[in-house]
């Protein structure tokens, strides 16, 4: 009688053990189910897209490449000519890219008269047009757009943000499932796989100890990439720049026209973007915008009226290499009386991101802002950003994001196996919901907390767990 009294206790506790282990098993179940697949595009499109640099001048080598006749190159306004000779009526230019290896073509960017855009290269010392690349269609775009929303619009950007949140509940689950107890640790498992299992427990100790592996990796591409989102992203960006956590806190150029925070602007000038005849950074026909200004307002230029002439791109990249931008970006051209030219330089060390925009008539910087400028928030956002793309370091960071990538397209699979090995005929093959709910009040504050700051999850969670409740009730309880 007393050994059983002594006993109750001890199995009390072991039955709470498996129903919280339960519990966080079926919470990373319903989170796997719905990321690894998208968990496998967003690692083979990542680990593509991170070697654009080299890739691309490959695959399109007859366009990008010339020989270098060590003579003297074209200006670049005589090369625009040129490309433009070789559009059709009605296409307008909106983007020249600056690129100082001379083996490199002159790349101008169109847009047609159909609404897309098209690149047009040319040899820089001859001016031959060497041919086109659709801007839409080109492989870099479309893994790109593969990887950030399926190919599928704005719905397909709200899937990948989705498992870009619910990739956050897999791994702490995860961890969490993993996390070794004192007899755990003796048998092995933990840091290395135990090779000489066989059968489900060899695929649960190679899911196992790989995730841990990669789970740090994992989620630093998770908080690198929420941020460029479509939607959370963009609500983020938006109050980042309202509260001054992202946005430039006021840099200017030689004309000493200062850059002013959204609040700050005048009533003219807000009515203006209002009625949307202010562009922001990320409207710009620019291969890429530091996430810190793309939400920021371009100006404009002077008195159109005035009889002065447009200076040349040759002045403009003059002038951006006097601010020490001088190699690889982009230079958004006015397409209206009122616009500027736009100098995004967006390199591989963040804290030489610099964005300038150019008076058409007079040649003056009417904003100039650097790394240096940028709120907390955005610094620490645009090294995350160059981390995740596999630029800050070279080939090695590229060689870290695709072993990372590749590593958790494995996970996939081996999930996948593990789910196929134990699943029975015809069902779902779910965890157990265990009879007696565990407290786990730490467990459901977190969750609380990413429903909060991820609404669009906190709806998805509230859904999962109502459609768990109603279609699988609780037929399969078990402790």
């Amino acid at each position: 009688m007393l050994a059983s009294n002594l006993n109750a206790p001890a199995a009390a506790s072991n039955a709470e053990v498996i129903a919280h282990r339960r519990t966080l098993w079926r919470w990373h179940f319903y989170a796997g189910l719905f990321v690894m697949p998208l968990l496998i595009v967003l690692a083979i499109t990542g680990t593509i897209y991170c070697f654009q640099p080299q890739i691309e001048p490959l695959l399109y080598r007859d366009r990008m490449i010339v020989a270098d006749t060590h003579g003297p190159q074209l200006s670049r306004d005589v090369l625009l000519a040129k490309a433009a000779a070789r559009e059709p009526r009605g296409a307008v230019p909106t983007l020249a890219q600056i690129d100082a290896d001379r083996t490199r073509s002159a790349e101008f960017v169109f847009r047609l008269p159909s609404g897309e855009s098209e690149s047009v290269y040319v040899n820089p010392y001859d001016g031959t047009v060497l041919g086109t690349l659709s801007v839409e269609h080109r492989l870099m775009k479309q893994v790109r757009t593969l990887h950030r929303g399926l190919m599928l619009g704005k719905t397909g950007e709200l899937v990948m943000e989705l498992a870009g949140c619910w990739t956050l509940v897999m791994i702490g689950t995860g961890i969490a499932l993993w996390w070794p107890s004192r007899s755990n640790a003796r048998q092995g498992g933990v840091w290395l796989p135990r090779l000489s299992l066989q059968g489900r427990a060899w695929w649960r100790d190679l899911h196992a100890v790989g995730g841990i592996w990669l789970a740090i990796g994992a989620l630093f591409f998770v908080l690198s990439g929420l941020p460029w989102s479509g939607s959370w992203g963009k609500e983020f960006k938006a109050l980042a720049t309202s509260a001054s956590l992202g946005y430039p806190k006021g840099a200017w150029g030689e004309a000493h026209v200062h850059s002013a925070a959204p609040g700050a602007a005048s009533k003219n000038t807000d009515e203006d973007a209002l009625h949307g005849m202010h562009m922001k950074m990320d409207d710009l026909p620019l291969r890429q915008t530091p996430w810190a200004v793309g939400a920021t307002t371009v100006p404009d230029s002077g008195d159109p009226r005035s009889p002065a002439a447009r200076v040349s791109i040759d002045d403009v990249i003059a002038l951006a290499a006097k601010n020490g931008i001088a190699d690889d970006y982009g230079i958004a051209l006015p397409d209206k009386p009122t616009g500027v030219y736009t100098v995004s330089y967006f390199p591989a060390d963040p804290r030489a991101e610099r964005t300038l925009h150019i008076d058409q008539y007079s040649g003056r910087v009417l904003s100039d802002i650097d790394y240096a400028s940028y709120g907390r928030v955005a610094q620490w956002i645009s090294y995350g950003t160059s981390l995740h793309m596999g630029r800050y370091f070279g080939l090695a960071n590229q060689v870290v994001c695709s072993t990372i990538s590749l590593g958790l397209a494995a996970l996939a699979v081996t999930g996948f196996v593990m789910w196929w090995k134990r699943r029975p005929a015809r069902e779902l093959g779910a965890p157990a919901r265990p009879v007696k709910r565990p407290p786990m009040r730490t467990w459901r504050g977190g969750l609380t907390l990413l429903g909060v700051i991820f609404p669009l999850m906190g709806a998805t969670m509230l859904a999962v767990w109502c459609i768990d409740r109603l279609a699988f009730g609780r037929s399969r309880a078990a402790f």
